[in-house]
């Protein structure tokens, strides 16, 4: 039975409803899409409250209103990093829909806000165990926030200026791996040695979620600053190395039906509740189900009736970071074309929860914020992104394609898009399928943007690339098209006439990806959700390939040899040698190799480790292992081995027959104000643990980390459409829908996550009024 009520809403123009299925995805129905719109931020509001104020005062500079001097610095962070350009001409990039759907959807969330003020029951209660209060959205909060974005390479040219200072070329490749195979060329002017990690401190900052401890909110005026530094850098590293996704479209020459199948698995750091949400869209012209994300309209992924679509990260280089040499006397005036050229400052008055309000003094110079000075030596260091031109406010751009019908339309939405920069797969029932690249990609005349350059006007911009001119597959005669962040440029790509970036994920993923779509056939809906579910290990397939013919008189490393014998390096949660494999390669064998070739002041930059450049080096061993370079080899390989059986022992016990993978690997998600609540309220509002499969370079990309092996990153959501039958697709988003403990959808999909298994994805009008179980009717008052 389908429960109902009715809601009469100020700012609806006619009636509508809100239909949630027994999964918790919402099916919002209206007369124009102006109500539609209204009505998804209603609903993310009613869901998901306090997760989406605390995104819009994170990215907009506004927690210390709220929580104190603790979080003054991320504000600081944050505002620096905000879109400060012409509104106009942001809302005009998303096409001449996005300023009405703006408007409507930041109406929707007001509405709901409104309804909490005048009855604080519905308030969600983290309001009340902060003690705050959510504000009302403006339009222009759903894309002046650039912060959630991902871009890059700064946070990596910094970490290779460390290396290059004390170590070589081939060392970094230990840390990040380039493709194709380039030296770096440290820039006229430029010292690597002289740039401190602590440049990345506020862009770090800036991109992070707000965290909460009972002394970040009893922190004084005095303490401010040092909560700059709050955010951890091995975290930053891991969501710029090992955020990614995995996507497809699989050719109807090749499936069951005749028809394409695309699947879709983004792998972001987890959240509670989930970074992402599911929705379906109806109003008369446009009728949209998939993904995106609750502070934002519209859908990022999933499909429009007609067309299916899914991004990945592509790994453009988009930014870069300015050293200045600044004024001996005057700190805001840097050196630029042989003159002293003064930064653009912005005074902010920010309200400080406890405290008189304070005034955080912003700098800029002509290329973007700065964000570290160092007085002494009369440096500056600023940053110049993408982020600051019209049209970049992440995911965006999906406003214009989820409106597309044909290829040809979606390529051309696709032209335009700006951040973060991605791999799109695209499936229609015509029985079109195809990939094409996206993102605004800076031309560097003079420099390869692997490292910092200076300031002074040698090295500039000159424009962006045309993005018309980006590669397309369309309809490929093997029959599929798939991304999963590898360098998958085409074979005859000119890199040094159209130079894309360097720094891509190793091809684990894409390469056990593409030996399931080549091989099995046909191809069926089931064959994608397994593929989305495989956890076979190609790093550990190569890893333990170099243990063949090894034997040892250690009998803990002879038993480690034992156990990789015959495995086929399924990282199941019931695997043993999944465990030894693991800690061997999070734990053991990447340390032992670092002790060996690198720098030991240099192995905390070297965290996690590039997984080609670790595997290259150790397939290939040079002269770094000594005079025999094979023999030194193995000896780290079976010394590490060694290591890594006892730590399992320890782990979970003497004996091999009862080791497994997910008696150490585990999903857990704590809620973010854990901290502040009673161990009998964290652990309710907690989610797990429960043991799970696979590792970051499995195609279900389960990446932890390797303090506790808890699952930090991967895809919280999953999706495989059918365009030969749109209600057989199917999806997943866990931990749930709602963000509302009490809610039945606030954990409901967490075991069906962990296990591999999907929920129902309904899309036609009777499918959807089945699967209905609660209905919200809507009208206008």
């Amino acid at each position: 039975m389908t429960r109902t009520q009715t809601l009469t809403l100020s700012g609806l123009s006619a009636p509508g409803s809100i239909g949630v299925d027994g999964n918790g995805i919402p099916h919002i129905r209206a007369e124009n899409e102006a109500d539609l719109f209204f009505l998804q931020g209603f609903h993310a509001a009613r869901e998901r409250l306090f997760q989406i104020d605390l995104w819009r005062k994170r990215g907009l500079g506004l927690l210390a209103a709220d929580f104190g001097p603790g979080f003054l610095e991320q504000d600081r962070a944050s505002r620096l990093f905000l879109y400060r350009g012409d509104q106009e001409a942001e809302f005009a990039a998303y096409g001449p829909e996005a300023k009405a759907t703006f408007t409507a959807f930041t109406r929707g969330i007001n509405a709901f806000i409104a309804m909490t003020e005048a009855d604080p029951s519905l308030l969600p209660f983290e309001f009340g165990l902060t003690g705050t209060r959510p504000a009302r959205w403006a339009p222009g909060d759903v894309s002046r926030i650039r912060t959630h974005s991902l871009s890059r390479n700064v946070l990596s040219e910094v970490l290779r200026c460390q290396v290059l200072a004390k170590a070589d070329h081939r060392t970094d490749l230990l840390r990040r791996s380039l493709e194709p195979a380039v030296v770096p060329v440290v820039p006229e002017g430029l010292d690597p040695a002289s740039i401190p990690l602590a440049v990345l401190d506020l862009l770090k900052l800036a991109g992070a979620s707000a965290s909460f401890s009972e002394e970040r909110l009893a922190a004084s005026l005095e303490d401010a600053p040092k909560w700059r530094g709050v955010t951890d850098l091995l975290e930053v590293v891991l969501d710029a190395q090992h955020s990614g996704s995995n996507n497809w479209a699989v050719h109807g020459s090749l499936t069951d039906t005749g028809k394409p199948i695309l699947a879709s698995d983004p792998h972001r750091l987890h959240g509670m509740p989930s970074l992402r949400s599911l929705v379906h869209l109806s109003a008369p012209g446009l009728d949209v189900v998939g993904a995106g994300e609750p502070c934002v309209p519209g859908v990022h992924i999933g499909h429009n009736g007609t067309m299916a679509w899914a991004l990945t990260i592509f790994y453009i280089d988009q930014e870069d970071l300015y050293v200045y040499e600044t004024d001996p006397d005057d700190a805001d005036l840097y050196r630029y074309d042989g003159a002293w050229e003064r930064m653009r400052v912005v005074e902010e008055t920010v309200s400080v929860k406890g405290h008189p309000d304070q005034v955080l003094r912003l700098k800029f110079t002509r290329h973007g914020p700065v964000v570290h000075e160092d007085r002494d030596k009369r440096r500056a260091y600023a940053i110049r992104s993408v982020w600051f031109e019209p049209g970049t406010a992440p995911y965006l751009g999906t406003h214009k394609l989820m409106r597309a019908r044909t290829l040809a339309e979606f390529r051309a939405g696709t032209e335009s898009w700006g951040t973060p920069s991605v791999n799109f797969v695209y499936a229609d029932k015509a029985g079109t399928v195809a990939w094409m690249p996206a993102g605004i990609n800076p031309v560097r005349p003079n420099w390869d943007g692997l490292l910092p350059v200076p300031g002074d006007g040698r090295y500039e911009w000159a424009g962006f690339r045309d993005s018309s001119t980006m590669p397309l597959t369309e309809n490929p005669a093997h029959g599929f098209v798939f991304s999963a962040n590898e360098m998958n440029l085409p074979e005859d790509w000119d890199h040094e006439a159209h130079p894309i970036g360097f720094e891509w994920v190793e091809r684990a993923r894409a390469t056990r990806i593409e030996e399931v779509l080549a091989s099995v056939k046909p191809h069926r809906l089931a064959t994608s959700r397994a593929l989305q579910t495989d956890v076979v290990s190609v790093p550990a397939r190569r890893a333990t390939r170099l243990l063949a013919g090894l034997t040892s008189r250690d009998a803990d490393a002879a038993l480690g040899l034992g156990l990789f014998t015959g495995w086929d390096h399924a990282l199941t949660s019931t695997s043993g040698p999944a465990a030894l494999f693991e800690v061997w390669w999070s734990r053991h064998l990447k340390k032992a190799l670092w002790a060996a070739i690198v720098p030991q002041d240099l192995h905390g930059l070297m965290v996690p480790g590039d997984v080609e450049g670790t595997l290259a080096v150790l397939e290939d061993p040079d002269e770094r292992f000594g005079a025999d370079p094979k023999a030194g080899r193995d000896a780290i390989l079976l010394g590490s081995l060694a290591a890594a059986v006892r730590d399992v022992k320890a782990l979970i016990g003497d004996d091999p027959k009862a080791w497994a993978w997910g008696k150490l690997h585990h999903g857990q998600f704590d809620h973010p104000l854990s901290a502040l609540m009673t161990p009998e309220q964290a652990k309710a509002a907690s989610v797990g643990p429960l043991p799970h499969s696979g590792s970051s370079a499995t195609p279900m990309h389960t990446g932890y980390r390797a303090t506790d092996f808890r699952t930090m990153m991967g895809s919280s959501f999953r999706l495989v459409v059918d365009l030969a039958d749109l209600d057989r697709s199917v999806a997943i988003n866990t931990p749930g829908q709602s963000g509302n403990p009490a809610s039945p959808h606030y954990r409901d999909l967490f075991e069906r996550w962990v296990s591999g298994d999907y929920a129902a994805l309904p899309y036609s009008r009777a499918a959807v009024d089945a699967a209905i179980r609660s209905e919200t009717r809507c009208e206008p008052g």
